[in-house]
């Protein structure tokens, strides 16, 4: 159809395929290692980089639902990777910390993961790359 809408030209569809892509790609590190999902994964990142928080947190800031965000933590207390302990300010609420075996699966995959970064980053030169952090910024990424 003349003039239709070309979806490979849509930028939020563009940035999807690529997160897609990128995230497939990492993702067979961290499952072949581990045996983990991308949400397991994205747990494990922010509790290495936070220290104990509760799944609320992860939630909002990992992007994922708190559905997602609930099981992927249930299923890592069952690998042993994470331990869940009441808050310390609030009894009532659970918090999330890497046991000494998710600490240790940690220090294996974060310097494979800045690997599969550098490898990316690779591919763009640097006045590439500092314009690609200042469109990800503008366009309200992390």
């Amino acid at each position: 159809m003349a003039g239709g809408f070309e979806l490979d030209r849509f930028l939020p569809y563009r940035l999807s395929a690529l997160s897609s892509r990128v995230s497939r790609e990492f993702s067979v590190i961290y499952r072949d290692m581990l045996g983990i999902s991308n949400a397991e994964w994205r747990v494990l990142a922010h509790l290495s980089a936070s220290g104990a928080v509760s799944v609320r947190d992860i939630h909002l800031r990992a992007g994922l639902e708190k559905s997602k965000a609930s099981r992927a933590a249930a299923r890592l207390e069952g690998t042993g990777l994470v331990e869940k302990k009441a808050d310390e300010r609030d009894g009532r609420l659970v918090a999330l910390t890497l046991t000494e075996a998710g600490e240790a699966a940690m220090a294996e995959l974060i310097p494979l993961a800045r690997a599969y970064e550098a490898e990316l980053l690779a591919r763009l030169d640097a006045e590439d790359r500092a314009a690609f952090d200042r469109i990800v910024s503008r366009l309200g990424g992390p």
